[in-house]
């Protein structure tokens, strides 16, 4: 007797008192029905829709990938080359920090925005961003860096951005330099119109 008849006789052994289910109940049985949703989920549910459809404008369509080590600088036109420079050295203080390390994407696409407005709104001017990125020399690209440099162009109330130095978080953070909000303007014309007499 050759192997595969032998194995197929095995097979036929351990087999031998299967039947096929009858036609009708091939089927799991899933329990009882789904209920409708509650009331607080379903406000749950248009609450989460509410908060994404606001911050739709921050695209987490394709993004180009920047190395881990490729420091990255952004800089409107009118922004001078001595204004990222300074930002980029720690030269403003930074009034607000947000830290989006090891979150989701997702998450960081909806927090971003309410952060930036947020503190437009109180008139900060720089803010740290800590994002993280790969330690190793042959790390690879950090996902969240490479859409945060994608995002913060895409925000009306930021001039200029720039990889952190070591001390304050190297290439794991950025500097963001926001506009100044028309109050602040404002406060700034009033002081120098004082000082003219």
């Amino acid at each position: 007797m050759s192997q595969s008849a032998r194995d197929d006789q095995d097979f036929r052994t351990m087999m031998g008192d299967v039947r096929p289910l009858p036609a009708a109940a091939n089927r799991a049985n899933p329990g009882r029905q789904v209920r409708r949703p509650t009331e607080a989920q379903l406000a749950r549910r248009q609450s989460a829709q509410a908060e994404t459809g606001e911050d739709s404008f921050l695209s987490d369509d394709f993004v180009e990938l920047l190395p881990p080590f490729d420091p990255v600088e952004y800089r409107r036109e009118g922004i001078q080359q001595g204004v990222v420079d300074r930002l980029r050295h720690g030269g403003y203080p930074a009034q607000s920090r947000l830290h989006l390390l090891r979150r989701p994407l997702a998450e960081c696409r909806r927090v971003l925005p309410s952060f930036v407005h947020e503190a437009y709104a109180h008139d900060l001017r720089s803010v740290l961003i800590v994002h993280g990125r790969g330690r190793e020399i042959d790390s690879r690209p950090n996902v969240l860096r490479s859409y945060l440099v994608k995002w913060l162009a895409q925000f009306e109330e930021v001039q200029a951005f720039a990889s952190a130095q070591q001390a304050d978080g190297g290439l794991g953070a950025t500097w963001v330099m926001l506009r100044k909000s028309e109050r602040a303007r404002a406060d700034n014309r009033e002081r120098q119109q004082k000082r003219r007499g």
